[in-house]
Protein backbone atom coordinates (compact mmCIF):
# COMPACT_ATOMS: atom_id res chain seq x y z
CA UNK A 1 0.00 0.00 0.00
CA UNK A 2 2.39 2.49 -1.26
CA UNK A 3 2.27 6.17 0.35
CA UNK A 4 -0.24 4.81 3.40
CA UNK A 5 1.13 5.88 6.44
CA UNK A 6 -0.21 5.29 10.36
CA UNK A 7 -2.75 7.92 9.86
CA UNK A 8 -4.37 7.43 7.08
CA UNK A 9 -4.44 3.09 7.87
CA UNK A 10 -6.58 4.71 11.04
CA UNK A 11 -8.78 7.19 9.48
CA UNK A 12 -9.71 5.04 5.94
CA UNK A 13 -10.78 1.69 7.00
CA UNK A 14 -12.57 0.56 4.54
CA UNK A 15 -9.96 1.06 2.26
CA UNK A 16 -7.24 -0.66 3.99
CA UNK A 17 -9.83 -3.64 4.43
CA UNK A 18 -10.48 -3.80 0.84
CA UNK A 19 -6.50 -3.72 0.11
CA UNK A 20 -5.90 -6.40 2.74
CA UNK A 21 -8.96 -8.29 1.51
CA UNK A 22 -8.50 -8.29 -2.58
CA UNK A 23 -5.27 -7.26 -3.23
CA UNK A 24 -3.17 -8.77 -0.48
CA UNK A 25 -1.02 -5.51 0.38
CA UNK A 26 0.73 -4.72 3.38
CA UNK A 27 -0.68 -2.32 5.81
CA UNK A 28 3.06 -0.72 6.70
CA UNK A 29 4.92 2.14 6.85
CA UNK A 30 6.38 3.51 3.43
CA UNK A 31 10.18 2.91 3.41
CA UNK A 32 10.42 5.27 0.64
CA UNK A 33 9.43 8.00 3.45
CA UNK A 34 12.00 9.45 5.18
CA UNK A 35 10.27 9.73 9.35
CA UNK A 36 12.73 12.43 9.67
CA UNK A 37 10.64 14.65 7.96
CA UNK A 38 7.41 14.04 10.16
CA UNK A 39 9.64 15.65 13.17
CA UNK A 40 9.03 19.71 13.80
CA UNK A 41 12.23 21.69 13.85
CA UNK A 42 10.28 23.60 17.49
CA UNK A 43 9.97 20.04 18.93
CA UNK A 44 13.47 18.72 18.54
CA UNK A 45 14.95 22.32 19.63
CA UNK A 46 12.34 21.68 22.78
CA UNK A 47 13.23 17.88 23.51
CA UNK A 48 17.18 18.66 23.14
CA UNK A 49 16.84 21.64 25.85
CA UNK A 50 14.54 19.54 27.88
CA UNK A 51 17.45 16.85 28.06
CA UNK A 52 20.71 19.14 28.50
CA UNK A 53 18.62 21.56 31.54
CA UNK A 54 18.00 18.01 32.91
CA UNK A 55 21.65 16.96 33.01
CA UNK A 56 23.02 20.52 33.62
CA UNK A 57 20.03 22.63 35.17
CA UNK A 58 23.23 24.98 36.96
CA UNK A 59 27.26 24.56 37.17
CA UNK A 60 29.41 22.41 35.28
CA UNK A 61 32.35 22.10 37.32
CA UNK A 62 34.13 19.49 34.98
CA UNK A 63 33.50 21.50 32.40
CA UNK A 64 35.33 24.66 33.78
CA UNK A 65 38.46 22.37 33.88
CA UNK A 66 38.33 21.39 29.82
CA UNK A 67 37.74 24.80 28.63
CA UNK A 68 36.91 25.85 25.40
CA UNK A 69 39.30 24.48 23.32
CA UNK A 70 37.94 23.03 19.97
CA UNK A 71 38.11 19.04 19.99
CA UNK A 72 37.40 16.16 17.88
CA UNK A 73 35.07 13.56 18.84
CA UNK A 74 34.16 10.59 17.35
CA UNK A 75 30.93 8.45 18.21
CA UNK A 76 30.90 4.79 18.03
CA UNK A 77 28.32 2.53 17.99
CA UNK A 78 29.40 -1.05 19.61
CA UNK A 79 26.44 -3.16 19.19
CA UNK A 80 24.59 -4.80 16.44
CA UNK A 81 21.26 -3.01 15.71
CA UNK A 82 19.34 -0.22 13.81
CA UNK A 83 20.86 3.45 13.67
CA UNK A 84 18.08 5.72 15.36
CA UNK A 85 17.22 8.62 16.95
CA UNK A 86 19.93 11.13 14.64
CA UNK A 87 17.27 13.54 14.49
CA UNK A 88 17.21 14.20 18.19
CA UNK A 89 21.25 14.28 18.52
CA UNK A 90 21.45 16.80 16.17
CA UNK A 91 19.29 19.06 17.30
CA UNK A 92 21.32 18.73 20.70
CA UNK A 93 24.61 19.10 19.15
CA UNK A 94 23.16 22.68 16.74
CA UNK A 95 21.78 23.81 20.67
CA UNK A 96 25.41 23.51 21.75
CA UNK A 97 27.04 25.11 18.72
CA UNK A 98 29.04 22.05 17.91
CA UNK A 99 29.31 20.68 13.94
CA UNK A 100 28.26 17.15 12.79
CA UNK A 101 29.19 14.58 10.29
CA UNK A 102 27.05 11.76 10.42
CA UNK A 103 29.03 8.63 9.03
CA UNK A 104 26.39 6.07 8.81
CA UNK A 105 22.22 7.15 7.82
CA UNK A 106 19.28 6.63 9.95
CA UNK A 107 17.56 3.34 9.52
CA UNK A 108 21.14 1.53 8.66
CA UNK A 109 21.41 -1.94 10.02
CA UNK A 110 25.17 -2.13 11.71
CA UNK A 111 26.21 -5.19 12.83
CA UNK A 112 30.01 -4.21 13.88
CA UNK A 113 31.48 -1.83 16.00
CA UNK A 114 32.02 1.63 14.07
CA UNK A 115 32.19 4.65 14.23
CA UNK A 116 28.69 6.52 12.94
CA UNK A 117 29.70 10.25 13.80
CA UNK A 118 32.07 13.02 13.89
CA UNK A 119 32.13 15.76 15.70
CA UNK A 120 33.62 19.36 16.39
CA UNK A 121 33.54 22.19 18.79
CA UNK A 122 34.15 23.14 22.31
CA UNK A 123 35.45 20.74 24.55
CA UNK A 124 33.13 21.41 27.14
CA UNK A 125 30.21 21.43 25.11
CA UNK A 126 31.11 18.40 23.34
CA UNK A 127 31.17 16.84 27.57
CA UNK A 128 27.55 18.43 27.38
CA UNK A 129 26.69 16.97 24.68
CA UNK A 130 27.82 13.39 25.37
CA UNK A 131 25.30 11.59 27.60
CA UNK A 132 22.01 13.19 26.43
CA UNK A 133 23.18 12.09 23.41
CA UNK A 134 24.56 8.54 23.89
CA UNK A 135 20.71 8.16 26.11
CA UNK A 136 18.73 9.26 22.93
CA UNK A 137 20.72 6.96 20.35
CA UNK A 138 21.09 4.11 22.98
CA UNK A 139 17.23 3.74 23.67
CA UNK A 140 16.07 5.20 20.15
CA UNK A 141 18.07 2.33 18.15
CA UNK A 142 16.91 -0.29 20.56
CA UNK A 143 13.80 0.17 19.71
CA UNK A 144 14.05 0.85 15.91
CA UNK A 145 15.88 -2.84 16.05
CA UNK A 146 13.18 -4.66 17.97
CA UNK A 147 10.24 -3.19 15.63
CA UNK A 148 12.77 -4.40 12.22
CA UNK A 149 13.16 -7.53 13.94
CA UNK A 150 9.22 -8.06 14.59
CA UNK A 151 7.85 -6.41 11.27
CA UNK A 152 10.84 -8.73 8.96
CA UNK A 153 9.86 -11.98 11.32
CA UNK A 154 5.95 -11.24 10.53
CA UNK A 155 6.49 -10.54 7.36
CA UNK A 156 8.31 -13.74 6.58
CA UNK A 157 5.75 -15.55 8.44
CA UNK A 158 3.64 -14.22 5.24
CA UNK A 159 1.10 -11.60 7.02
CA UNK A 160 0.17 -8.99 5.40
CA UNK A 161 -0.97 -6.82 8.37
CA UNK A 162 1.15 -3.71 10.90
CA UNK A 163 2.73 -4.16 13.53
CA UNK A 164 1.72 -1.12 15.93
CA UNK A 165 3.62 0.43 19.23
CA UNK A 166 1.48 1.64 22.18
CA UNK A 167 1.63 4.74 24.29
CA UNK A 168 3.55 2.68 27.28
CA UNK A 169 6.60 5.24 26.78
CA UNK A 170 8.70 6.79 28.93
CA UNK A 171 8.02 10.09 30.21
CA UNK A 172 9.00 13.39 27.70
CA UNK A 173 10.08 10.68 25.19
CA UNK A 174 7.21 9.58 23.67
CA UNK A 175 8.14 11.75 19.98
CA UNK A 176 11.60 9.87 20.47
CA UNK A 177 10.00 6.39 20.78
CA UNK A 178 7.31 6.76 18.17
CA UNK A 179 10.03 8.28 15.72
CA UNK A 180 12.06 5.08 16.38
CA UNK A 181 9.10 2.55 15.73
CA UNK A 182 8.66 4.32 11.84
CA UNK A 183 12.46 3.69 11.62
CA UNK A 184 12.32 0.08 12.53
CA UNK A 185 9.02 -0.36 10.27
CA UNK A 186 6.00 -0.35 12.88
CA UNK A 187 3.28 1.83 12.74
CA UNK A 188 3.69 4.51 15.84
CA UNK A 189 -0.09 4.45 16.69
CA UNK A 190 -1.50 7.41 18.37
CA UNK A 191 0.98 10.05 19.78
CA UNK A 192 -1.92 10.94 22.27
CA UNK A 193 -5.24 11.31 23.35
CA UNK A 194 -6.22 13.74 20.85
CA UNK A 195 -4.88 11.66 17.46
CA UNK A 196 -8.27 9.05 17.87
CA UNK A 197 -11.05 8.26 19.96
CA UNK A 198 -10.09 5.05 22.38
CA UNK A 199 -13.01 4.13 24.31
CA UNK A 200 -11.52 1.57 26.79
CA UNK A 201 -12.57 -0.71 29.56
CA UNK A 202 -12.16 2.15 32.41
CA UNK A 203 -14.34 4.23 29.96
CA UNK A 204 -17.15 1.90 29.93
CA UNK A 205 -17.11 0.85 33.52
CA UNK A 206 -17.72 4.67 34.30
CA UNK A 207 -20.15 5.04 31.11
CA UNK A 208 -21.77 1.57 31.33
CA UNK A 209 -22.71 1.61 27.96
CA UNK A 210 -20.89 1.09 24.35
CA UNK A 211 -23.48 2.33 22.23
CA UNK A 212 -24.18 5.89 24.06
CA UNK A 213 -19.98 5.40 24.79
CA UNK A 214 -19.54 5.77 20.78
CA UNK A 215 -22.39 8.19 20.48
CA UNK A 216 -21.31 10.43 22.63
CA UNK A 217 -17.42 10.37 21.58
CA UNK A 218 -19.00 11.21 18.22
CA UNK A 219 -20.89 13.72 19.77
CA UNK A 220 -17.56 15.84 20.71
CA UNK A 221 -15.11 14.64 18.00
CA UNK A 222 -17.25 15.17 14.82
CA UNK A 223 -16.18 13.28 11.61
CA UNK A 224 -12.64 13.78 11.49
CA UNK A 225 -11.80 11.89 14.18
CA UNK A 226 -12.31 7.97 14.28
CA UNK A 227 -13.39 5.78 17.25
CA UNK A 228 -11.62 2.57 18.74
CA UNK A 229 -13.13 0.19 21.55
CA UNK A 230 -11.55 -1.98 23.36
CA UNK A 231 -13.40 -5.28 23.86
CA UNK A 232 -12.46 -8.54 25.70
CA UNK A 233 -15.29 -11.03 23.84
CA UNK A 234 -17.19 -11.46 20.72
CA UNK A 235 -20.28 -10.03 21.68
CA UNK A 236 -18.48 -6.87 23.05
CA UNK A 237 -17.03 -6.42 19.63
CA UNK A 238 -20.53 -6.90 17.78
CA UNK A 239 -21.62 -4.47 20.52
CA UNK A 240 -19.23 -2.26 19.08
CA UNK A 241 -19.58 -3.05 15.47
CA UNK A 242 -22.81 -2.27 15.51
CA UNK A 243 -22.30 1.11 17.11
CA UNK A 244 -20.03 2.09 14.45
CA UNK A 245 -16.90 2.12 15.67
CA UNK A 246 -14.20 2.25 12.95
CA UNK A 247 -11.92 -0.11 14.70
CA UNK A 248 -12.45 -2.49 18.17
CA UNK A 249 -9.25 -3.87 19.70
CA UNK A 250 -9.51 -7.47 21.10
CA UNK A 251 -7.57 -6.71 24.33
CA UNK A 252 -5.69 -9.85 26.27
CA UNK A 253 -7.93 -12.49 24.75
CA UNK A 254 -5.72 -15.85 24.12
CA UNK A 255 -4.06 -16.35 20.35
CA UNK A 256 -6.85 -19.19 19.59
CA UNK A 257 -9.58 -16.11 20.72
CA UNK A 258 -8.14 -13.39 18.78
CA UNK A 259 -8.31 -15.57 15.83
CA UNK A 260 -11.75 -16.96 16.29
CA UNK A 261 -12.92 -13.56 17.21
CA UNK A 262 -11.42 -11.48 14.53
CA UNK A 263 -13.33 -14.44 11.62
CA UNK A 264 -16.36 -13.97 13.30
CA UNK A 265 -16.17 -10.04 12.91
CA UNK A 266 -14.42 -9.91 9.55
CA UNK A 267 -17.49 -12.31 8.27
CA UNK A 268 -20.42 -9.66 9.76
CA UNK A 269 -18.19 -6.76 9.64
CA UNK A 270 -16.47 -6.96 6.56
CA UNK A 271 -15.24 -3.14 6.49
CA UNK A 272 -14.40 -2.77 10.33
CA UNK A 273 -10.44 -2.60 11.23
CA UNK A 274 -9.43 -5.11 13.78
CA UNK A 275 -6.87 -4.95 16.69
CA UNK A 276 -5.66 -7.35 19.01
CA UNK A 277 -3.39 -6.43 21.66
CA UNK A 278 -2.89 -7.00 25.04
CA UNK A 279 0.46 -8.79 26.61
CA UNK A 280 1.84 -9.42 22.86
CA UNK A 281 5.66 -10.15 23.26
CA UNK A 282 8.07 -10.46 20.00
CA UNK A 283 8.35 -14.37 21.09
CA UNK A 284 4.68 -14.70 21.41
CA UNK A 285 4.02 -12.58 18.24
CA UNK A 286 3.95 -15.28 16.01
CA UNK A 287 0.93 -17.20 17.52
CA UNK A 288 -1.54 -14.01 16.79
CA UNK A 289 -0.80 -13.81 12.88
CA UNK A 290 -3.44 -14.39 11.28
CA UNK A 291 -5.32 -12.76 8.10
CA UNK A 292 -8.45 -11.67 10.13
CA UNK A 293 -6.30 -9.35 12.24
CA UNK A 294 -5.24 -6.02 10.72
CA UNK A 295 -3.14 -4.70 13.49
CA UNK A 296 -1.24 -5.79 16.38
CA UNK A 297 0.19 -3.71 19.07
CA UNK A 298 3.28 -4.64 21.28
CA UNK A 299 3.66 -2.26 24.90
CA UNK A 300 7.11 -4.74 24.62
CA UNK A 301 8.37 -2.81 21.97
CA UNK A 302 8.93 0.60 24.31
CA UNK A 303 9.33 -1.60 27.61
CA UNK A 304 11.16 -4.68 26.68
CA UNK A 305 14.26 -3.62 25.36
CA UNK A 306 17.93 -3.67 25.94
CA UNK A 307 19.40 -0.27 25.07
CA UNK A 308 22.10 -0.20 22.02
CA UNK A 309 25.80 0.58 23.26
CA UNK A 310 27.24 4.11 22.03
CA UNK A 311 30.21 5.52 23.34
CA UNK A 312 32.20 9.46 22.41
CA UNK A 313 35.36 9.31 22.17
CA UNK A 314 37.39 12.85 21.91
CA UNK A 315 40.67 13.07 20.28
CA UNK A 316 43.26 14.59 23.04
CA UNK A 317 44.96 16.53 20.36
CA UNK A 318 43.12 19.32 18.49
CA UNK A 319 41.55 17.17 15.37
CA UNK A 320 40.36 18.99 11.86
CA UNK A 321 37.25 19.77 11.46
CA UNK A 322 34.86 17.38 9.93
CA UNK A 323 33.13 18.06 6.70
CA UNK A 324 29.94 20.25 6.64
CA UNK A 325 27.38 18.21 7.31
CA UNK A 326 24.27 18.94 4.74
CA UNK A 327 21.63 17.86 7.38
CA UNK A 328 19.99 14.89 9.39
CA UNK A 329 20.99 11.67 7.74
CA UNK A 330 18.12 9.94 5.56
CA UNK A 331 17.31 6.44 5.25
CA UNK A 332 17.16 5.87 1.96
CA UNK A 333 18.82 3.47 -0.02
CA UNK A 334 20.12 1.87 3.44
CA UNK A 335 20.21 -2.14 4.14
CA UNK A 336 17.74 -3.25 6.55
CA UNK A 337 17.91 -6.50 7.16
CA UNK A 338 20.03 -7.79 9.74
CA UNK A 339 21.23 -10.64 7.63
CA UNK A 340 23.09 -7.69 5.16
Amino acid sequence: MRGMDWVQAFSCPERVNRGLKDKGLRLAMDHSLDPSHLLSPTALRRLARSCLLEDCPHFDWAGAVVGEGRRLATILLKSPGVLAGTPFAAAVFQELGLRANWLRTEGEWIGDTCPVAQIWGPARHLLLAERPVLNLLGRAGAIATVCRRATERASSLGWRGALAGTRKTAPGLRLLEKHAMAVGGAQPHRLGLGDLIMVKDNHLAVVGDVDKAVRDARAFAGIFCKVEVEVSSLEEARQAARAHADIVMLDNLTPQDVRETARALKEEFPTLLIEASGGITEETLPLYLCPFVDVISLGSFTQNFTALDFSMRIEPEVGGEPEPDSGIPSDRGVSRSPSD
